[in-house]
């Protein structure tokens, strides 16, 4: 089912999410549902979106849903950075829609995570998917990209 996004402001955003726990799995599986045709919605509206974390429906559990080729359900993810490298990007959110954020992000990390199978899995990223998940990884933390803006100058209006 779509769900409404949570937006900049709402005091959930600003939440850190809990763990997951082995029993939940079967209600994580409603909620990966309504995140994936939520994602889907969003798309469809504005021509994007790769990812939503549970968070931005008001669910405060540390799961993250990614569909870019493929779905995938990431569930307790645990963010490692590889090297220092970083990189500048625009950053925009589906919890603002029509806001980029200019932030530093790593070139490069890895995810630990569960699946819906309870099973270990691992993602090693770089580039805009390394950026991604770190944004996604963040909403589990209640931090949103503005909170990580490099200065009061780096917000800019689609």
């Amino acid at each position: 089912m779509v769900k409404e996004i949570l937006l900049i402001g709402n005091p959930k955003l600003y939440e850190v999410s809990s763990a997951v726990e082995p029993h939940e799995v079967d209600a994580v599986k409603n909620v990966v549902e309504d995140l994936h045709d939520t994602l889907m919605a969003f798309r469809q509206k504005y021509g994007a979106g790769r990812a939503i974390a549970a968070p931005q429906i008001g669910f405060q559990k540390r799961v993250i849903y990614m569909n870019i080729d493929q779905p995938i359900v990431m569930i307790n993810p645990i963010l490692e950075f590889i090297g220092d490298e970083e990189m500048v990007v625009m950053d925009d959110c589906m919890s603002f829609p029509n806001l980029y954020v200019k932030v530093k992000r790593h070139k490069k990390c890895m995810l630990n995570f569960m699946d819906m199978n309870w099973r270990a899995c691992t993602l090693i990223l770089e580039d805009d998917l390394s950026e991604l998940l770190q944004h996604e990884y963040d909403h589990l933390d209640g931090i949103l990209a503005t909170m990580r803006a490099i200065d009061n100058q780096s917000f800019f209006m689609k």
